[in-house]
């Protein structure tokens, strides 16, 4: 059986392997996972702690405008800025070695590899909890992330990151954190993409149009087959070397996300969405310790953070889709 010495020497070695290819396990089956938290194309925050993850929101204007020598200026205060408070969601993957399973193993080799693939199984664990609750539909509470479902969601009174749609109220009477969502039934279409886009614009700029899109492998096929070939020309080469399925259309990235429910497709502004991640949780593992009750050894690697939104109505979502 392994002593601890060497199942922590095993462990090392393996999250060591050459080209960082163990810890690409974390990102490779998921366009979104990788975009955001790999990539860290959008927001990227590493708090160091506190019982919320606090992100700064400017909804409304200051005073201003045009005067005369004689006009007085105003120096009141508008009460423009808010802040929109995430909890923190802790996630974890589990490598167990029974003892019996251990001496089942056939040499130095087969323990190895015995364990390595342990590890590997822990790693698509955190992957999979991650990458499905991106899309969650839950309340702030939810254990699971509060995801892109939770963002768009329609339900004017229920806090999202601890604000109410109704609560935030800008100088000009707008909400500021109003939910965009489509439950329309219809079938995808390049005139849905760009009316998407356009119901969450925030300005004619650069940064004003969501820059990414992800929907179901189908529905993506289906966009792929409606847009001349010159228009499939990608431009993303990121994207495109981490092996996912896109295309780029009107300076949107579309991609193909296996997560994504079925029928939905999400338009997101990485300029006002991303991740917030625990300077000591972005998938920390803890030693191996002995099993209470079997005999054997375990091991957690564990995760703690939230994705984070600092505009709500930069973003949108369609459900239905065919």
């Amino acid at each position: 059986m392994l002593t601890f010495e060497e199942l922590e020497s095993i462990t090392n070695d393996y999250f060591a392997a050459a080209g960082g290819k163990a810890v690409d396990i974390y990102f490779r089956d998921s366009f979104l996972l990788d975009l955001l938290m790999n990539k860290k194309r959008g927001l990227f925050e590493r708090p160091s702690g506190g019982l919320k993850i606090r992100i700064p929101l400017n909804y409304s204007g200051a005073e201003g405008g045009f005067f005369t020598r004689s006009d007085p200026l105003s120096s009141d205060d508008r009460e423009s800025i808010n802040a929109a408070y995430f909890l923190w969601k802790h996630g974890y993957g589990n490598a167990t070695v029974y003892m019996t399973d251990e001496l089942e193993s056939s040499g130095d080799y087969a323990a190895i590899q015995f364990v390595n693939q342990k590890l590997e199984n822990a790693q698509k664990t955190c992957t999979a909890w991650l990458a499905k609750t991106i899309y969650a539909d839950g309340t702030d509470t939810a254990p699971t992330l509060t995801g892109l479902g939770s963002l768009v969601s329609t339900d004017t009174s229920r806090p999202y990151g601890g604000i109410a749609e109704a609560d935030l109220v800008a100088d000009d009477g707008s909400t500021p954190w109003h939910a965009v969502f489509n439950s329309d039934a219809e079938a995808i279409s390049l005139e849905g993409l760009q009316t998407m886009r356009s119901s969450a614009k925030l300005g004619d700029g650069a940064t004003g149009k969501p820059n990414v899109a992800v929907t179901t492998e189908t529905l993506y096929n289906k966009v792929s087959r409606i847009l001349q070939v010159q228009q499939r020309f990608v431009k993303d080469e990121d994207t495109a070397k981490a092996g996912f399925t896109h295309l780029v259309y009107e300076g949107m990235t579309l991609a193909a996300d296996d997560y994504c429910p079925a029928g939905h497709c999400y338009a997101i502004n990485t300029n006002y969405l991303g991740f917030a991640i625990h300077q000591d949780g972005f998938f920390k593992r803890v030693p191996w310790v002995d099993l209470t009750g079997p005999v054997g050894r375990t091991m957690k690697i564990l995760w703690h953070g939230n994705l984070i939104c600092s505009n709500r109505k930069a973003h949108a979502g369609h459900s239905n889709l065919s």
